[in-house]
């Protein structure tokens, strides 16, 4: 504080008092964050005691990443303080986003000892946006499923919820698994494929077919392959051909089995796991064993 009785500091003792350098404290006071009270008759200028609680404010606001712009705002009234913070926290959030996605990917590309060149596309596509990766699995879900909800209004749903978005805080193992799935929708074969494998779905689903038709059949294939197996009954036997019987009646044996290998397809199969490995949650039984007998026991005997 100046010896004169005003009560007014100097930068310099401002300064001292609060023990900020000088030049930060002229930078505030030029870019008006800190505009003097007052000048001294040599032009020096001067600071009150209310000038020492507006710089500390300053001084906290600036540590918490706020710009001289949302600085200003606030120090003249035209948002608050807690405005601007939830702001901030948003931003923050998107950055911390960000940031465990980087984290993620590095992660992977250590683990897998990637290439500069994997490493580039892993990083690209990890690091799409949520609206770009939502981008991505809208129009996987409009090629495939288009045209096909009428069968069923609830397999588009059912679908959408099964691919899985990356998550917000991702583990290596979710990235890998998300830039592969990425891919694997992208694919034109693939997409292909899964229409058609939906298209047999949604036949069973039709007006005309008893609810729960389709899950009845593979409770039903599961049951009578699983005992076959644990029987030892060889696929190409006469024995699985009386199993064949039982479980698809007088069904065309060569459309059954273009069905099973459609949604036996190693790919298919890829495609759930990798679903759930993004989702987090275990994968779903896939009964690989007792589907390769059926399909392995019709390709024996595709006529009855």
């Amino acid at each position: 504080m100046i010896d004169d009785g005003t009560g007014l500091f100097t930068i310099g003792e401002l300064a001292r008092a609060t023990g900020l350098t000088v030049r930060t404290i002229r930078y505030w006071s030029d870019v008006d964050a800190l505009p003097p009270v007052t000048r001294s008759e040599g032009g020096y200028r001067l600071y009150d005691a209310a000038s020492v609680a507006r710089l500390e404010l300053i001084r906290t606001l600036r540590e918490l990443g706020l710009g001289l712009d949302d600085v200003r705002r606030v120090l003249a009234g035209g948002t608050t303080v807690a405005e601007v913070a939830a702001t901030h926290v948003a931003a923050l959030d998107a950055q911390i986003r960000s940031l465990k996605v980087t984290r993620a990917v590095l992660s992977t590309v250590a683990r897998r000892g990637s290439t500069a060149e994997e490493m580039t596309l892993m990083n690209k596509l990890a690091r799409l946006s949520a609206t770009e990766r939502k981008h991505i699995i809208d129009h996987f879900m409009e090629e495939t499923f288009q045209g096909l909800d009428t069968a069923d209004p609830d397999i588009r749903t059912r679908m959408r919820f099964a691919v899985a978005d990356l998550p917000e805080d991702p583990t290596p193992e979710q990235v890998d698994a998300w830039v592969e799935l990425a891919e694997l929708m992208r694919n034109p074969d693939f997409r292909r494929r899964m229409r058609r494998t939906v298209e047999f779905n949604a036949a069973d689903r039709g007006p005309e077919v008893p609810a729960g038709t389709s899950l009845w059949f593979m409770s039903r294939l599961v049951q009578l392959a699983g005992e076959a197996l644990e029987q030892g009954v060889a696929p190409e036997s006469p024995r699985a051909a009386e199993v064949l019987d039982g479980l698809l009646g007088n069904a065309d044996r060569a459309a059954v089995l273009e069905r099973m290998e459609s949604a036996t397809h190693v790919e298919l199969a890829r495609f759930r796991e990798l679903t759930a490995l993004v989702r987090g949650t275990g994968p779903l039984p896939a009964h690989a064993e007792e589907f390769a007998w059926v399909v392995a026991a019709l390709r024996a005997r595709p006529e009855r």
